[in-house]
């Protein structure tokens, strides 16, 4: 049986002494020689130098009283240089005021070794931050590489999304997408039947970030798999529930479909456990919510969903929305709510869809003071239909 493969070892870090004793030197030298490379240097400039050069120490050993520069000065310039920023410090002294060490940590130190020096205490702390510097190295190199995964998976998602939206002659539909984090559990998309007939799917996923994204992803394929019923926003649903039933445990989706048809002049729409549609109506100037939900998708594979139908009038706006939007908070941990949002509705009727998709984001973001770059709390999507004149 073959041994057991070694890792290789890593090369050998290079410590840079820094003391004006040669006694001190000595002590640190003899104490560090089996394990590190080690360089020295005598004055501050010296340092400066060295720590500067192509061949960088990993760690610095800095006496604090020396003639000219002392440590202060020198910690202080090596962590104003991004050259030499990361390289961690620990200083050597023979004070052990508070106060001393408090300015030490302020100007940047890691650490204090106290002189008599012991060469136990010397390189048990040195190993430590050595341990600690390569640590937060790799940690650095797999967030980088955990970024870049998530980008390229926003990179997938946004592919999925619609590229354009449907224009039809009578119809204008304006749409809003703001993901909290780089991906997103939020989802929307069209069944584009023709001109006269369209069904408009939105989502969401519970939780946050690259699994809820990977779960709306699988609602494009979904989707696309009910063409042959767009017009039944019950059998779309429940089509959708038998395509998720069984793919994932810890996560459900809730869904609003609705179908447009501007040869009857009727609209059709059902839920998942959804927040309601929003209905403004020209003649009468109100919002009213409309609600019609069955079970969120993808838990129950017996569940069943109803629609409702309801004529379209010429001037009418419709509103779909997932719950990030209502469930913005201000600084008072207040909601913005349903009221308050169809109270704008209300306000801002004249505005064309696309307009008014604008103003209210801007207004949503004013509200809570929150943008998705500074921290929004969850995903946001916003579909405005209007039905007008053609």
């Amino acid at each position: 049986m073959s041994a057991s493969p070694q890792l290789a070892p890593s090369a050998q870090k290079l410590i840079l002494i820094v003391d004006d004793t040669p006694l001190n030197i000595g002590v640190i030298s003899g104490a560090l020689k089996d394990s590190y490379k080690t360089k020295v240097a005598t004055s501050g400039e010296k340092a400066l130098a060295l720590a500067s050069a192509e061949e960088k120490p990993d760690l610095i050993l800095l006496d604090i009283m020396m003639p000219g520069m002392d440590g202060y000065e020198v910690c202080s310039r090596l962590k104003s240089d991004p050259a030499t920023c990361e390289i961690p410090v620990i200083f050597l002294t023979g004070q052990t005021a508070a106060e001393d060490e408090t300015r030490g940590f302020e100007v940047g130190a890691v650490d204090y070794v106290h002189k008599p020096f012991s060469p136990a205490v010397v390189k048990a702390r040195v190993r430590s931050h050595i341990f600690l510097r390569e640590a937060r190295a790799q940690l650095a190199s797999q967030l980088l590489a955990l970024n870049n995964e998530l980008e390229m998976a926003r990179q997938i998602q946004l592919s999925i999304l619609p590229h354009s939206i449907p224009k039809l002659p009578g119809l204008e539909i304006a749409a809003r997408f703001l993901p909290m984090t780089s991906v997103a559990g939020d989802f929307y998309d069209f069944i584009e039947i023709d001109e006269k007939h369209i069904g408009i799917l939105i989502a969401d996923v519970s939780g946050h970030g690259l699994p809820s994204a990977l779960i709306a992803s699988m609602l494009q394929v979904a989707l696309t798999a009910q063409a042959g019923h767009a017009s039944e926003p019950a059998k779309v649903l429940l089509g959708l529930n038998h395509a998720l039933c069984g793919k994932f445990t810890h996560n459900f989706v809730t869904a609003a479909y609705v179908y447009v048809d501007l040869e009857k002049n009727l609209m059709r729409y059902a839920g998942a456990g959804h927040p309601p549609m929003l209905q403004w109506r020209n003649s009468t100037g109100k919002t009213a919510k409309l609600l019609e939900n069955g079970l969120v998708l993808g838990m129950v594979e017996e569940a069943t969903y109803d629609a409702l139908e309801f004529p379209l009038e010429l001037g009418d706006r419709y509103v779909l929305y997932t719950d990030g939007l209502l469930e913005a908070t201000n600084s008072a941990q207040e909601q913005f709510g349903a009221d308050r949002f169809m109270r704008f509705i209300e306000n801002h009727k004249h505005f064309v869809a696309d307009q008014f998709s604008e103003m209210f984001l801007t207004e949503l973001s004013r509200w809570s003071n929150q943008t998705a770059e500074q921290g929004q709390q969850d995903d946001i999507t916003l579909l405005v239909i209007d039905f007008k004149h053609h």
